[in-house]
This record gives C-alpha cells, structure tokens and sequence, in this order.
C-alpha cells in the first residue's frame, strides 16, 4: 500500500513538473532614452495614431508627444488646460497626503497613465484624485464625470486603501465608450466603468478583480525577494486587457470583461541585464502599448541612474511573441 501510495505521488509530482512551462521570454527589438521631460519620471504611454505620447507624474499642466526614431527620442511639451478637480469619493485623508507630497515631490495630479480612443481623445488618469482628464484633439479639457459608486465598490473590495497606492494605469477601447483601470497594489484590482447619457459608470458591478498577496520577483533580479502583486499599466488590444505586471517583470493578456488571465509574457531577460539594473530593490516600468507588432514599455527611473550611468526615461520596443499576443499556451 505504501509503495503504491509513494509511486502515485511520484508520478503526480512529475506531470506537474513536465506541465510547468515557463514563461516564455520576449526579444528586445530597441532602447530609447528620452529627453526633453521637465519633471522625468515617464509615467504613461499611448499611441494615438501614428504618435506616441506620454506623461510625467510631476507635470500638472503638459503632456508629451515623443518624436522617436533611431537611438534617443525628444519629448515635446504640450500644454494643457486642467479645470478644477471633481471630487471623487475619496476620504479626506488619503485627499490631504496627496496634497501634502505635492509640495516636496511636485505634482499635485500625479498622472500615473493616458490612453486614447479612436476619434484621438487623450484620457490620463489622477492617482492622487481617483479621476480622469480627457484632452480632446481640438477644444478645452475635461475631467469625467464619473459616479462616486465606482470609489466606493472599489474600496469596499479592497482597493483605493493606501496613499500612493491608487489608480496606475488605465485604457479606453477605440470606441471610447468603455473605460478599463488599474487599482495598483494591496490589493491590486481592475475596474470597469462604461459611459452613460450624462456619467460614467458601473454596469452591474465596477470591479473586475481584487487580489492581495506577494509573488517572487524573476530569478534574474539580484536578491529575488516576494513582493506584493501590482499593476503598473494596462493596453487594450484586438478585444482584450492586456496588464504591466512590474514586479512579476510580465505582460499577461486578460479577458477584458472577467479580468482572468490567460497567457504571460516575461521580459525579465532582457530588463535584468546587469547593465540595464537600477540600485532600488523593487520594479521601475510603468508604461505599456500593445499592439500587432510588438509592445512599448517604459520606465520611470525617478531620476535615478541605471548601471550604465543612463539617467534619463527609458522606452523599449519589444517583438510580439511567436504566434502573435492571441497564442494559446
């Protein structure tokens, strides 16, 4: 019987280890530091037509087109009008340090992430505020009208508890009706809000997922370490949610209504390189695009220096995995 039992478990233990397949690695096509960002700190990307744009976490009043091509990139100023913040259900507290911070950091919206829609309406998301400022092609910016029920079912389930732990990320489908965003860390989550006659709001229900808990940083990181589960940014694209998952150095692929992954990609071989490390025991990528051919990421390195002496914004340009971003496992 126990010989029995002893070989059962054996070949159990060898079907799991045969049926754990890594996560396959993406290639490196290209590294482009960026110049021209007054504040640093590259904190969002988005491709809206044929021009890339990003933002900075300590801008409050601009916006950057990236003139890219060969070697390093220039990043354009583009002002912008903000009106007056809405509230959002936000308690007071988390309201009042996030105003606080903003005198010794810079940055009192602290945009974490921008997206756009097909019509090249520009939508950056406030950490700080839990809001969303849409910049249209022509005409004066807006913050969304968004239903203060999104902030409380969020924080209900977990989310939107701690300071500099809010919104990171966010992503808009082409039609520009259905908005996706990223809650970062303890607990991470994403939520769906869909634009009504006169709001923007939940249908049925905001939150998608709500998950604490650590995961191991990649082996190639030095000291590998558990930390807590993140989203740094997210991509819509070809009809799915597509998620930057920093300390885990992955892009993992979700359905785009019930959040469930269904495939990862690793980049950690190529961002752990020794030259390409920063001193700072934690994930520094921030910015995601996903598209047919391949996905931009970029990296908010807090102006710090990187092995090699870079101290600027980094963005790379990854190929699109064998089979394309809708391979099964």
């Amino acid at each position: 019987m126990r010989l029995g039992f002893a070989l059962a478990c054996a070949l159990l233990l060898t079907s799991m280890t045969v049926s754990a397949k890594p996560t396959p690695q993406l290639r490196l096509l290209s590294e482009h530091a960026v110049d021209g960002m007054r504040g640093g700190n590259l904190s969002g990307l988005a491709q809206c037509g044929n021009e890339l744009w990003t933002v900075s976490d300590r801008d409050d009043d601009q916006i950057y087109r990236l003139e890219t091509g060969e070697g390093a990139w220039h990043a354009e100023a583009v002002g912008i009008g903000v009106p007056p913040v809405p509230d959002s259900g936000l308690p007071w507290g988390l309201r009042s340090r996030a105003w606080v911070s903003s005198f010794v950091r810079g940055g009192d919206l602290d945009f974490e992430g921008i997206t756009c829609d097909s019509a090249g309406n520009r939508y950056v998301v406030s950490e700080s505020h839990a809001a969303v400022l849409q910049i249209p092609p022509t005409g004066p910016t807006s913050w969304l009208k968004i239903s203060p029920i999104m902030v409380r079912e969020a924080r209900a389930s977990g989310l939107l508890l701690r300071f500099n732990a809010l919104f990171e990320g966010l992503a808009i489908n082409p039609q520009g009706d259905q908005l996706w965003l990223a809650a970062e860390r303890e607990s991470r989550g994403l939520l769906l809000i869909k634009r009504k006659q006169t709001v923007w709001d939940c249908d049925g229900g905001c939150v998608l997922l709500s998950e604490g808990g650590k995961e191991m940083q990649p082996a190639q990181f030095p000291s590998a370490r558990a930390m807590p589960r993140d989203f740094a940014d997210l991509s819509w694209f070809d009809g799915k949610l597509f998620t930057l998952e920093r300390n885990a150095y992955e892009i993992c692929r979700r359905d785009a209504v019930t959040a469930k992954v269904e495939r990862c990609w690793s980049f950690a071989d190529e961002a752990l390189q020794e030259n390409r490390r920063y001193p700072q025991g934690f994930a520094l990528t921030e910015a995601l695009i996903v598209d047919a051919e391949g996905a931009w990421i970029g990296v908010d390195n807090n102006n710090g220096a990187r092995a090699d002496g870079e101290v600027r914004p980094i963005v790379w340009r990854f190929a699109a995995p064998e089979g394309g971003w809708s391979a099964k496992p």
